[in-house]
């Protein structure tokens, strides 16, 4: 049985993943950041890890025990965890787009170069980075997500020519707008991180309050 790490299983992509990988006969390692979210993981079967890509730590702890519970064996990595930080550049301090790329970026990067070892004793595996439609089409107030996407495809594409003499392969997917907690986040992350009332952006985040 090929085992699968997949991150960000709360919900939407993630977690539709994991169960549609679950029934076609994968051992699905479905993590996580927040306990309830694993708690939920659980109930419903799941073989979990309790994951924060912003976390040096927490990604270092679940890639140890994911090798116990494996004995070092993985077929493919998915990386999904994340979440999108609205609101206009200028309104941005240098910390929120620390915090999106820590989360988005900088994370999956440890991971990947943590279970880089795994893949290669093996010479295969499978490296899947699901980035967005945003990295590659740039849209307002949406600055630091995209940022953090469009790294994301420059890293995809260096690796898979890095690693075009084995037999790990990389993936990149670009989705576009889904059902899940993205916008609800994107909504917390942009009352947390943006001064509205103070913003020359104003009306704009008003209506994309709206939508959200």
């Amino acid at each position: 049985m090929r085992n699968v790490l997949i991150t960000g299983c709360s919900s939407g992509i993630g977690y539709c993943v994991a169960k549609g990988l679950r029934e076609r006969g994968y051992q699905v390692f479905a993590s996580a950041r927040k306990p309830e979210d694993v708690e939920k993981l659980e109930r419903e079967g799941f073989k979990t890890l309790q994951l924060d890509l912003a976390d040096p730590e927490s990604v270092q702890d679940a890639v140890y025990e994911l090798m116990l519970r494996t004995n070092s064996e993985l077929y493919a990595v998915f990386h999904n965890g994340g979440y999108g930080q609205a609101g206009a550049l200028e309104d941005l301090s240098r910390e929120a787009l620390e915090k999106q790329f820590a989360t988005n970026v900088f994370g999956w990067h440890q991971l990947t170069n943590m279970l880089m070892p795994l893949f290669r004793q093996r010479n295969e595996g499978r490296i899947i980075y699901n980035s967005s439609l945003l990295g590659y089409v740039a849209l307002p107030y949406r600055g630091a997500y995209n940022a953090s996407k469009y790294a994301i495809e420059g890293i995809a594409d260096t690796l898979r020519l890095e690693l075009a003499n084995t037999d790990i392969k990389v993936c990149l997917i670009e989705p576009g707008p889904i059902e899940s907690r993205f916008r609800a986040n994107a909504l917390q992350a942009l009352k947390e991180q943006v001064s509205i009332e103070q913003s020359p952006h104003r009306l704009s985040y008003e209506g994309t309050i709206r939508r959200l």
